[in-house]
């Protein structure tokens, strides 16, 4: 159930922005989610499909980026790539650790196709 206030905070924040930037239909988001994120991505597609029907955003494209785990060492300074859920520094040993990269769920970009308005004539229709 996590990804579903996950998604519905992605919604919100799409239907915003869309607003803000003149309206349109949300054609696609780009989601960059990061590897220690418990994020399920077909969760995510899932209540993204049922949350955004009658929305600008129905039938908007969901593309998902994973970045891995990046730790920094806090005793030599070593930044490393995490493995197998190793957390110690492959330099030191130390188990003092920082994540520098990997933890992010963010909405990177989202794609609008705007929606024509009416031309407005001077006068009236015959």
């Amino acid at each position: 159930m996590h990804e579903l206030s996950v998604t519905q905070k992605l919604l919100e924040l799409a239907l915003d922005r869309a607003q803000r930037a003149g309206g349109g239909r949300i054609r696609r988001l780009h989601v960059v989610i990061g590897e220690l994120s418990s994020m399920i991505d077909d969760s995510v597609a899932f209540y993204w499909d049922l949350i955004s029907q009658g929305t600008a955003a129905e039938g908007a494209q969901l593309t998902f980026e994973r970045v891995a785990a990046e730790l920094g060492c806090q005793q030599c300074g070593c930044r490393y790539q995490l493995k197998a859920s190793k957390l110690t520094c492959p330099d030191c040993g130390s188990t003092s650790v920082s994540i520098l990269a990997g933890d992010e769920l963010l909405l990177q970009s989202i794609d609008l196709v705007r929606v024509a308005k009416p031309e407005k004539t001077g006068g009236r229709q015959p």
